[in-house]
């Protein structure tokens, strides 16, 4: 589904944010992402957004080169991809529903699509009855259900999530990793990059480990760390 081939990222002030990163992440596979701050983990998500470019190797996703895309393409490519941030990034002059169907009103979808596919969204996060809401109302971990809703929305086959726990305490993290879990088992190819390692051990989910840059393990799920 998502293969790294020798990639490696040097940005313009000549930091190495990636270096020879070699990984291949199944279809419907949880993964998670973790190490030191500065390890390369954002740059992978940013590689596989096509935010960034790999200065060397190749990004490739069902088979395609993600060199092949030029700048035209990069939206489309993009409608395949959920992404959570850690501060939601929500708009709060607009109620939930709104927030939700942001990237199917880019999209032009029809407004009854709209419709069918929010509430189907926040039925899956448990917010379904909070719709109308206005997200300064919400709980931090609402909030963060709200930006998972508006990343599936659109039926992506790969979510990417960049430090989504990082603003929620334990409980809620919890509940929102087991909702991670949930989507990948649903069919969506999911890639969280995290510093939690206590959650992490408890999924028992694949991890990559990255240092300086390098792939330095590639734990099976269930091994834990």
């Amino acid at each position: 589904m998502i293969s790294f081939e020798r990639v490696s990222k040097r940005y313009a002030e000549g930091h190495d944010a990636l270096r020879e990163v070699s990984v291949d992440i199944n279809r419907d596979e949880l993964v998670f992402l973790t190490g030191h701050s500065g390890a390369g983990k954002s740059s992978m998500l940013r590689l596989i957004m096509l935010m960034d470019r790999p200065t060397r190797g190749q990004v490739s996703i069902d088979g395609r080169n993600l060199a092949a895309i030029g700048a035209r393409g990069v939206p489309a490519h993009r409608r395949d991809i959920g992404v959570v941030f850690q501060n939601h990034q929500l708009l709060f002059d607009r109620p939930v529903f709104d927030n939700v169907a942001l990237p199917l009103m880019i999209a032009g979808y029809d407004h009854r699509e709209v419709g069918r596919r929010v509430r189907a969204a926040l039925d899956k996060v448990g917010l379904l009855e909070r719709e109308r809401a206005m997200p300064v109302t919400l709980s931090g971990g609402e909030q963060q259900r709200v930006g998972i809703a508006r990343a599936v929305v659109g039926k992506p086959k790969i979510l990417l999530a960049d430090e989504p726990t990082g603003n929620l305490d334990p409980m809620l993290s919890r509940e929102l990793f087991a909702l991670f879990e949930q989507l990948s088992e649903q069919g969506t190819t999911v890639l969280i990059a995290s510093h939690d390692l206590d959650l992490i051990r408890r999924m028992r989910k694949r991890v990559l480990v990255l240092s300086t840059g390098r792939l330095a393990d590639d734990i099976p799920a269930s091994d834990g760390l």
